[in-house]
């Protein structure tokens, strides 16, 4: 309950404070490559529920039809303003709307795609799954996207047996020290 009003309150003071770099982002993304401005991908959020998730669009239109899930650093599908933005993390801020609409939480393992739940055993995906997917995780705040799939797997299943407004609390400092743009793609 505390976390949830944590996420409430603290979401909604970010989009108030970023609305002007928002705006600047989104103008961005349609100078270069028209609308739509955001991407809405399905997700699996707590106890296995799909979502829609919200992203400023860093790649060209209907990129998902012409390559995979995942994203190489040098991936000719991403834009000039998407690779800005995916290094500075500004195509991330739209999933604050998915934090007030409750499907994700600030901090907790990132939500995968439906197709990654292959990838798991019954019991690690059930683990995963048991709280809420965040904006960042244990695995961005410590690795970003250098970690390997199996780091990151045992990062989030730390964060699903350890989590807490403590750990949340140390997660976004860490992540904020993440900002610079290293490890992004």
């Amino acid at each position: 309950m505390i976390k949830r009003l944590f996420d409430l309150l603290l979401s909604a003071l970010a989009l108030l404070l970023l609305s002007p770099l928002l705006l600047g982002t989104a103008l961005a993304v349609w100078w270069e490559d028209g609308w739509p401005v955001l991407f809405r991908q399905v997700r699996v959020g707590r106890h296995g529920r799909e979502f829609g998730m919200y992203k400023f669009r860093s790649m060209v239109k209907n990129a998902a039809a012409i390559g995979p899930y995942h994203t190489a650093s040098d991936d000719p599908r991403i834009t000039r303003v998407g690779r800005f933005i995916r290094r500075t993390s500004l195509d991330e801020l739209p999933q604050l709307l998915n934090v007030l609409l409750g499907h994700m939480s600030l901090v907790g393992p990132r939500p995968d795609v439906p197709a990654q739940r292959a990838l798991y055993s019954e019991a690690d995906w059930a683990a995963r799954c048991s709280v809420r997917p965040g904006v960042t995780g244990l695995a961005q705040a410590r690795l970003r996207s250098a970690a390997t799939p199996e780091q990151r797997l045992a990062l989030d299943l730390q964060y699903a047996r350890e989590a807490g407004l403590w750990l949340d609390l140390r997660i976004l400092w860490w992540t904020l020290g993440r900002l610079s743009g290293q490890g992004s793609n």
